[in-house]
């Protein structure tokens, strides 16, 4: 029988990161919503950073009246002064930007390779990997003095095929590259990088896939259900903390059992 979501993950620990400042990218839903939330209960002073302002801001006083503190800023990942200008005020905070979590992604148009447009290839690449290039180029900087650790959300993707996601699949690929060769080149810094893929999480991105997709992909997880965003906000949680200091350039997935083939 699967074990109720509630029930299969971790609650916060209070102090685990007291005072450090977290900033969350795609903060204003699915994983990214949950992961704000989550470090905010660990102790964080969490940066709610999204394209959707208002969903940003929602989150943000939600932690808020939950007892935690955060602040709303609007962020496009694609555009590198955004991320700049986001990343800058964040490390101004406190003692300086501790943890970093890149979530914001998109599932773009699905389609066979042959018949997908350059556009929308290029539209996904530019939010799933540009994104997460422009985020660490200027997280890794303001870091170096304090250190710090960087958590970049790929996904099964990047380890199985899915039809008609030639894209995604190639951007969270990607992200796995950039995750292990930013391990190696900051390490010596004090600096942490390491990724997480999910597998069928029920978030807005898989819930608007076409009807019956989500059903097909159950069938081959083990645990046989979706899993919860909290679910993933909780190994999140353990990766940015002290408890996982030896852990760099390695990336985890969450999915339920789907790859254990």
């Amino acid at each position: 029988m699967p074990v109720p979501a509630q029930m299969s993950h971790g609650g916060p620990q209070p102090g685990r990161l007291r005072d450090r400042v977290a900033l969350v990218t795609g903060g204003a839903s699915g994983i990214g919503d949950s992961c704000a939330r989550r470090l905010a209960a660990d102790g964080a002073v969490v940066v709610v950073a999204d394209l959707d302002e208002d969903g940003a801001t929602r989150v943000a006083r939600q932690i808020t009246a939950d007892g935690g503190t955060a602040l709303a800023r609007r962020i496009d990942v694609t555009d590198p002064d955004s991320v700049t200008r986001v990343v800058t005020e964040a490390a101004t905070l406190r003692d300086g930007l501790r943890i970093a979590v890149n979530s914001a992604g998109i599932n773009g148009p699905l389609s066979p390779l042959a018949e997908l447009p350059p556009a929308d290839f290029d539209t996904v690449m530019r939010v799933n990997l540009y994104g997460v290039f422009h985020a660490m180029r200027c997280q890794l900087p303001a870091m170096a003095t304090t250190g710090g650790v960087i958590v970049n959300l790929a996904s099964i993707a990047a380890h199985a095929t899915f039809r008609g996601h030639a894209a995604y699949t190639a951007a969270k690929q990607g992200v796995l590259a950039l995750t292990r060769t930013a391990a190696r080149e900051y390490a010596d810094q004090g600096i942490r990088v390491v990724s997480v893929s999910p597998g069928v999480v029920d978030t807005p991105m898989v819930t608007s896939l076409p009807p019956g997709a989500t059903d097909r992909l159950l069938t081959a997880v083990p645990l046989r259900r979706t899993a919860q965003p909290a679910e993933v906000a909780a190994l999140i949680a353990f990766l940015v903390s002290d408890d996982a200091s030896y852990v760099t350039g390695s990336d985890h997935v969450v999915d339920g059992g789907y790859l254990a083939k």
